[in-house]
Order: C-alpha cells, then sequence, then structure tokens
C-alpha cells in the first residue's frame, strides 16, 4: 500500500490555486471590491511563486484583467470561492504526488448550490494527471493543519459534527487521516461552535509554524463562552505531544477587534490574523489598516523567521467570513506519479 504524507506548509509549493469570485448573490453589496482583494492577493503571493487562479468560463476574462499578468487564469466551473475548502489536499510519496478529494457539502449544509465546487477538487487533480483519492469524510481543508512530520490539528466541532458525518468516532477519523494523510497523531480540539460560518475551522483558532510549534489566536473580544471554549483549545494544546513525543511550544496571537459588517450571506466578519499563508519564501497574511497590523505581523515574524512578511489588506474579503487561508491552496513539488489508475 503506498504510504502518503501530507507535507507542512511551509515545504516548497510548485505553485498556489485560488478561485476568483464571480457570484453577485453571494457578495452583495460589493463584489468588485472583494475582486481587488483576491487580485492583491494573488499578486503578493506571485512574487514567491506561480499562482494558478480559477475562474468561471463566464468570469475568466474579467479575472485575467482585475489580476493581471502574474497570474495564471484557467476555467473551471466554480459556485463559490473558497479553494482551501473546495480544492484537494496535496499529498506525496515515493512514488509521486496525489490529492484527496474530500466530500464537500458546503460547510454542513450551509449553501444551497455546491455541485460544481463538490467536484472540483477531482476534475483540478485529474486534469493535472494525479491519482485521485476518494474520500467519504465530510470536512474541509481549512478544517486540517499538518506539520509535514505526522501530526494533524482539526477540531471536535468540525470532522465530528452531525451536519457533516452524523455518528462517526474519532477513532474512525483517524484512521481515514492515516490512509489519505500519512497522519501518526491527530491533536483534537474542541474547535469553536459559536462561529457560525465553517464550525469552527482550525485555520482560525491555530496552525502549526515548524514542527514542535504552535501559533493560535485568542480574541479580546470574545465574550464569556466563546473565552471559555478557547482557553480550552489552548490547554489541551499544552498539554499535548505531537507525533514525535515533543511537548508543543505555543505561541499566542491576538485577533483583530470585530466589526459588525457581513454579506448578504450574513457570516461574521473574520477577523483573524492566524488565517495566513505561508509560501516558498513569504508569509502573505492578512491586514485590517488598524494599529494593531503592526504587533500581529511582528508575532509572525518571530514564528517565521527566514521569511518575508507581506501584510495584504482584506477589509472587503473578511466580510464573507473567510481570510487568505481560506482561499488558498499549496501545490507541493514532488516527482511525477510513477503509477496509473
Amino acid at each position: 500500500m503506498t504510504a502518503f504524507r501530507m507535507p507542512a506548509e511551509w515545504e516548497p509549493h510548485i505553485r498556489t490555486w485560488m478561485v476568483w469570485p464571480h457570484r453577485q448573490e453571494m457578495w452583495a453589496p460589493d463584489l468588485a471590491s472583494v475582486q481587488q482583494d483576491y487580485a492583491a492577493v494573488a499578486r503578493a503571493i506571485a512574487r514567491f511563486e506561480p499562482v494558478r487562479m480559477i475562474a468561471d468560463p463566464s468570469a475568466v476574462e474579467g479575472a485575467r484583467a482585475v489580476c493581471g499578468g502574474d497570474v495564471d487564469v484557467v476555467a473551471y466551473p466554480v459556485d463559490d470561492s473558497w479553494f482551501r475548502d473546495t480544492g484537494p489536499s496535496f499529498v506525496i510519496s515515493p512514488e509521486g504526488r496525489a490529492g484527496v478529494s474530500w466530500r464537500f457539502n458546503a460547510w454542513g449544509g450551509k449553501t444551497e448550490h455546491f455541485d460544481k465546487d463538490a467536484a472540483l477538487a477531482a476534475s483540478v487533480l485529474r486534469d493535472l494527471n494525479l491519482p485521485v483519492l476518494h474520500s467519504a469524510l465530510a470536512t474541509e481543508g481549512g478544517a486540517l493543519h499538518v506539520d509535514g512530520e505526522g501530526t494533524l490539528l482539526t477540531t471536535d466541532t468540525v470532522i465530528l459534527n452531525p451536519n457533516r458525518n452524523p455518528g462517526i468516532r474519532r477513532e474512525k477519523a483517524e484512521a481515514i487521516f492515516a490512509r489519505t494523510l500519512g497522519i501518526e497523531k491527530t491533536i483534537w480540539l474542541p474547535g469553536n461552535p459559536y462561529e457560525t460560518g465553517t464550525d469552527g475551522h482550525i485555520d482560525g483558532i491555530a496552525c502549526f509554524t515548524a514542527p514542535g510549534k504552535v501559533l493560535v489566536e485568542i480574541d479580546p473580544e470574545a465574550d464569556a463562552d466563546e473565552a471559555a471554549v478557547a482557553r480550552r483549545n489552548i490547554d489541551i494544546l499544552r498539554d499535548a505531544t505531537d507525533a514525535r513525543g515533543r511537548r508543543l511550544e505555543i505561541t499566542e496571537l491576538r485577533a483583530a477587534p470585530r466589526r459588525d459588517t457581513a454579506t448578504t450571506e450574513n457570516f461574521d466578519f473574520c477577523n483573524c490574523y492566524i488565517n495566513f499563508y505561508v509560501c516558498n519564501g513569504g508569509v502573505v497574511m492578512p491586514g485590517f489598516d488598524l494599529p494593531g497590523d503592526a504587533d500581529a505581523r511582528a508575532v509572525v515574524q518571530a514564528a517565521f523567521p527566514g521569511r518575508e512578511i507581506v501584510q495584504v489588506p482584506i477589509l472587503a474579503l473578511a466580510t464573507g467570513g473567510g481570510s487568505i487561508h481560506c482561499i488558498t491552496q499549496q501545490e507541493p513539488v514532488g516527482a511525477a506519479p510513477a503509477w496509473t489508475l
């Protein structure tokens, strides 16, 4: 049986994938501003590595015009624009590269129309001539953070949620993670039941910055219930060991102040600094045109001392409940596949 491994985000990439937002009803009242934010993120990443932007066939020309020549725009039928969640989780093995196509059900049924997005991961992998590892587990890429050495961070509120995987037990999910991602140790956090957009994706809570090192976000404006579950997340991380038996070194990062603004989808404004993206030689992180941006940048720079930190204002994008990590997906370096399906 082929042994797959999901590389850490800081390992070398071939390219970054994104999806262009094109549906006005999802981004009212200002789709154009959201598109400008997506383009700014894409151009920032393109300083470090190639970027391939998927666009619905109806939106290809518009995407090319806004993104510019540094971004490769390709056509695929899509519903929404969160490729971290709808795209494949790329994995590698001694035989080559492959990708996991999770069962996407629109974050537990948060939206009605998602058939195109549910088919997207497998379509991309087939067009890359990479094997598709189909999984019956309903989840999204934003629910998974790995250290590249066999450790996974994830949350109960996503993986064990009845709106995705009714009746599943941790042991069953762990077996799936082992088979598809090469995970030897899963660290389960309670998550965030008060985050209504994704039910508490890990990429809005915590992430590995190196083997044995975790950055975790704290929100000074959290109410008592939210603060209690956040503290439980941190306590579990402090008590945890990774797949190599190491205790985790925990660093806290303060979230930005909350804002009372949202799109017609009624998602909360994403005030997460931690929802950044690590690319070849750099880290592209959110900014909110606030004095606290500099403090957050300093924390991230300390976590990635050898990388250039680029902060991109995302005030329009954040109204959709997500941020930079949510809209990006890394394609890791690896050998061409030595097998055929």
